[in-house]
């Protein structure tokens, strides 16, 4: 098997792994998704398969598409934005899904940035 598709498979297998543990909740769930330019973050009810709230850096309010937004500025600022969209929108309770990447850096200050803004996880 070559390197690329090994690779590809433990990403695959680390993506689910995580977002299998979190459907077995019940709770909405928080998806966040970070690329070497910018970061996004949805809350997904997984069970009519609708995204109900969303915020990402290609936004025009937090940013835009020209320049890169990958730093920690920009994941706060989408992680406080989601959250205030989150309670207008009467959501409290998520589930925080980070995908196949490590709880630290840009993931790490969404979230807390999110739980500043009355987000429960």
């Amino acid at each position: 098997m070559k390197l690329q598709q090994r690779l590809a498979k433990q990403r695959w297998r680390r993506r689910n792994h995580v977002r299998n543990r979190i459907r077995s909740t019940g709770r909405l769930r928080l998806s966040v998704f970070a690329s070497n330019r910018h970061i996004s973050a949805q809350i997904i009810d997984d069970e009519t398969g609708r995204t109900l709230v969303s915020a990402s850096t290609t936004q025009k309010d937090l940013g835009g598409v020209g320049k890169p937004h990958s730093n920690i500025a920009a994941a706060k600022q989408v992680g406080k934005t989601l959250g205030e969209r989150a309670t207008s929108a009467g959501i409290k309770q998520v589930a925080f899904d980070r995908g196949e990447r490590t709880y630290h850096g840009r993931i790490a200050a969404l979230a807390d940035a999110a739980r500043e803004a009355g987000l429960d996880f």
